[in-house]
């Protein structure tokens, strides 16, 4: 009796977790989505549409790009949070979705970390303060001394990292700005070079093709160093101190998502990370690949929440 109890309680197990083993195994069967919180030519969008190119061919399946904008990225992210955790959703997440809407919002319809299961972190990178090219000041020296006697200059934001460096120039910089809120960067940017807001901070992967085109002027970096792409704009921090905004993006699937399938798509999606062609596209656009494993990647994560809201907090931020 005993033996044979043994063996129906090992048929049972091998039941219920058999199916789920062999789903990971199989992974991926049919078509990948990732979301992009963030408008179309954005940051993320770049490097989601880079990704996922590739992703199709080391994993012989669909990979679909889709972009959820609005609320700073909390629509689109919230989407995947209520999506089946089986891998065929996932996000291209950043430190605005996972981290500053913390402080953003009183109500965030979804938990940064827990409804979350983190993939890779892919990049790093930072943002250009952008002004029209007939804009007054010419240098970030003359760019502070303007500013600061005129209290109605205008600026949009499209992520937590550029709110809170709006806020930024304000509380460190002492001037006044007027912010408004776009569903994104690429279109706070779009305004500044039809005149309606006066600057923007955005990513590098926006700033640049702007200023080699001539239709936008840079005048400083967030990052502490200046970049090897734009190596005539100091770094904000030098005419304010402490002022900096490093951000990141990377890949995130649902809570309870099977750790098998979470680790075929870090190890799919790191591969590519590591391929030149990829890795010079990416540097091209004034991102540093970094990638992080899913345990450290959720580590990171949960200390960017503190350190965003830090930020967003001493820019005298409230959430609304």
């Amino acid at each position: 009796m005993k033996l044979r109890f043994r063996i129906l309680a090992g048929l049972v197990l091998l039941g219920l977790s058999g199916p789920q083993a062999n789903a990971a195994d199989e992974y991926p069967t049919r078509q990948i989505k990732i979301i992009v919180p963030f408008p179309a030519g954005a940051g993320p969008d770049q490097v989601a549409r880079l990704i996922g190119q590739r992703l199709q061919e080391d994993l012989g399946q669909t990979v679909v790009i889709e972009n959820r904008s609005g609320a700073l990225g909390s629509l689109g992210a919230q989407e995947v949070a209520r999506s089946a955790p089986d891998g065929y959703t996932l996000l291209m997440g950043t430190n605005t979705t996972q981290a500053s809407n913390v402080a953003m919002f009183k109500t965030l319809p979804y938990d940064p970390a827990k409804d979350f299961a983190p993939v890779i972190r892919t990049i790093t990178t930072a943002m250009v303060l952008l002004v029209k090219p007939d804009f007054p000041a010419r240098d970030l020296k003359q760019f502070m001394e303007y500013a600061r006697s005129r209290p109605n200059l205008t600026a949009g934001y499209g992520s937590g990292a550029s709110q809170i460096s709006n806020a930024q120039l304000q509380s460190r910089g002492g001037m006044t700005i007027l912010s408004a809120s776009y569903r994104g960067v690429p279109l706070a940017v779009t305004d500044v070079i039809s005149g309606v807001i006066d600057l923007a901070f955005a990513d590098f992967s926006v700033a640049i093709p702007q200023m080699q085109g001539g239709t936008l002027r840079g005048i400083g970096v967030t990052s502490p160093k200046r970049n090897e792409l734009t190596p005539d704009l100091p770094p904000l921090a030098d005419a304010m101190p402490g002022f900096e905004a490093t951000i990141w993006y990377g890949l995130l699937a649902p809570a309870k998502t099977p750790e098998p399938v979470v680790n075929r798509l870090y190890t799919a999606t790191q591969k590519i990370l590591s391929t030149p062609a990829v890795r010079e596209r990416l540097a091209s656009l004034g991102m540093v690949v970094a990638p992080m494993p899913p345990a450290e990647f959720g580590a990171f994560i949960a200390s960017e929440i503190t350190r965003w809201t830090a930020d967003a907090k001493a820019a005298g931020i409230e959430a609304k």
